[in-house]
């Protein structure tokens, strides 16, 4: 785990709470929301996401036993709120080594591989929903 853990409550009490308003108009800061899978209760984490083919991925700079991610994994969805658009995700697949490196830009790749980091999780784009106007008829 790249990360200590105890770093975690410093995160959630300051960094987040300063990073979380910054990060949804930053990329590839953004601000990923989740459902607690316990409480039912809105969740808001800020992360770093990077664009893939399918939708985004995100490295797991504290490995894959964190809360945010289990909670995505539970429900199956989560959105992401990047650039300040919003982008619904679902089908969380977790990537160990080059599988979810090669996903991320080289230059994030080398930091990474600095802090160690070997974790990833890509979501895909939902499909969007035609808008009610937007329904062929027939």
């Amino acid at each position: 785990m790249p990360i200590p853990r105890w770093i975690t409550p410093v995160n959630r009490r300051v960094t987040n709470r300063v990073l979380g308003p910054l990060a949804v108009r930053m990329p590839p800061l953004a601000v990923i929301h989740h459902v607690g899978r316990r409480s039912g209760s809105q969740r808001a984490t800020p992360v770093m996401a990077f664009r893939t083919a399918r939708g985004v991925v995100i490295a797991l700079t504290y490995g894959p036993d964190v809360d945010w991610l289990r909670n995505v994994l539970a429900a199956g969805r989560a959105r992401l709120v990047q650039g300040g658009r919003t982008t619904a995700l679902v089908a969380p697949v977790l990537l160990h080594g080059a599988a979810g490196a090669r996903l991320m830009p080289w230059w994030v790749r080398v930091a990474l591989r600095t802090l160690r980091v070997d974790d990833y999780v890509e979501l895909a784009a939902a499909p969007k929903r035609p808008a009610r106007g937007d329904r062929e008829s027939g």
